[in-house]
């Protein structure tokens, strides 16, 4: 008889295959053969309870420990970032912060990258050293020299983006793990910006890897939630810690409404990635384009290193600015039609947002980020011509009027 695979061993599958069944169950009492909305605070106890974890995350008990779809998920996330473990939170920040939380004390010290997400800059800035008094040193960690430098005897954490927000600066993964590790010291990856297949930080060398759910994996823009997925043990003590008892724990529908979502992201990462290319060499050949930040072009400073760290293409994300003051760029984005205007990330639909160039975090932002602020760019799963011909248009209405003015 011929072996076959095992769709509840997901490792040994394909990706394709691991995003449609891992997590998934038949359910034993409508038979349904897709996991369905459980929508219930309590589960059913045994007979005998006496022996029951109250804490515990590993069955269905009380939704705030774990509930069935969450667990499907995280089993799920799991089997795609190729981790031991994965918990499910209910946004990308509260997965940041129940890292930090979870594995910092008062004194200790983390090293962060000095252009990181918005809520990560503020957490290591006010929050946790106001609070608690954990203090972080932030450097560019597009250079391991400048990690290693920055790291003390109390460093117990560096925390990087593979693919920086919103600078899409990047950080090889390997290099700082390699540090990191020397110095007996954790790295956590926040991976919103490049979910799998691009590149699994695991496999390069992290403890740990975050993502914003609502972003790419679940790529509707209709559900929030955040997850951290690594060894099996940094992992519990995050479940016992943000989720059981500080409550970050995810909706039972926005669980299964990501779930369903996941299942496409091979497919719909393809045609971002593909989409993304044409559309940054079409804003880079425009002369009234300022700059495009983007790793798959050839003048980003970082772009031999995402050759070589990413695989199949170079994400979804870009900075980029027209020439001309703050009010040319909101000219320019009230001039588009097909692209939304709007913050996030990773929807179905291209979103833009036009952000000036003041602000704390700004002193950590190439220098033609200070000058023109940037337009932050999603690109999402339209057709790449409808794109380049909404960018073309919004282009020629922006520049016909300063020059008819």
């Amino acid at each position: 008889m011929t072996d076959r695979p095992d769709k509840h061993a997901p490792s040994t599958l394909a990706e394709f295959t691991q995003a449609v069944h891992a997590g998934n169950e038949i359910d034993r009492g409508s038979g349904a053969i897709r996991t369905p909305i459980v929508m219930a605070n309590s589960y059913a106890l045994p007979d005998d309870p006496s022996e029951v974890s109250w804490s515990g995350t590993d069955v269905p008990l009380y939704t705030r420990n774990s509930g069935t779809n969450q667990l499907g998920l995280q089993q799920k996330l799991a089997a795609l970032e190729h981790g031991e473990d994965a918990v499910a939170l209910g946004s990308g920040v509260a997965a940041l912060h129940a890292v930090f939380f979870t594995l910092l004390n008062s004194g200790d010290h983390a090293v962060i990258a000095d252009t990181t997400y918005e809520a990560t800059f503020r957490l290591f800035t006010e929050l946790l050293p106001e609070k608690y008094g954990i203090h972080a040193s932030f450097v560019d960690a597009t250079d391991p020299g400048a990690v290693r430098a920055a790291i003390r005897p109390e460093t117990k954490l560096v925390h990087i983006e593979a693919i920086a927000n919103p600078t899409t600066k990047v950080t090889d993964v390997a290099a700082i793990a390699a540090i990191a590790h020397e110095a007996g010291v954790l790295l956590s990856v926040d991976s919103t910006f490049t979910p799998p297949p691009l590149i699994r930080p695991l496999e390069n060398g992290a403890d740990l890897v975050v993502h914003s759910l609502t972003k790419y994996i679940n790529g509707h823009g209709d559900a929030m939630g955040g997850a951290v997925i690594g060894r099996r043990d940094l992992v519990q003590r995050i479940k016992n810690d943000a989720m059981v008892d500080v409550g970050g724990v995810i909706s039972p529908f926005n669980a299964w409404l990501i779930m369903r979502g996941s299942v496409t992201l091979p497919l719909r990462w393809r045609h971002h990635v593909a989409s993304a290319a044409r559309v940054a060499e079409f804003l880079d050949a425009d002369p009234r384009v300022a700059y495009v930040a983007y790793p798959g072009l050839a003048s980003h400073p970082q772009h031999d290193v995402a050759a070589r760290q990413f695989s199949g293409g170079f994400g979804a994300m870009m900075a980029f600015a027209v020439d001309g003051d703050s009010e040319t760029q909101n000219r320019f984005v009230s001039n588009l039609r097909v692209i939304t205007s709007a913050v996030s990330l990773g929807h179905d639909e291209s979103l833009i947002v036009h952000v000036g160039t003041s602000g704390p975090r700004v002193v950590h932002y190439p220098e033609e980020f200070k000058k023109w602020g940037h337009l932050r760019f999603s690109i999402g799963l339209e057709d790449a011509d409808d794109l380049i011909a909404d960018l073309s248009a919004a282009l020629d209405a922006t520049f016909a009027l300063d020059s008819a003015g």
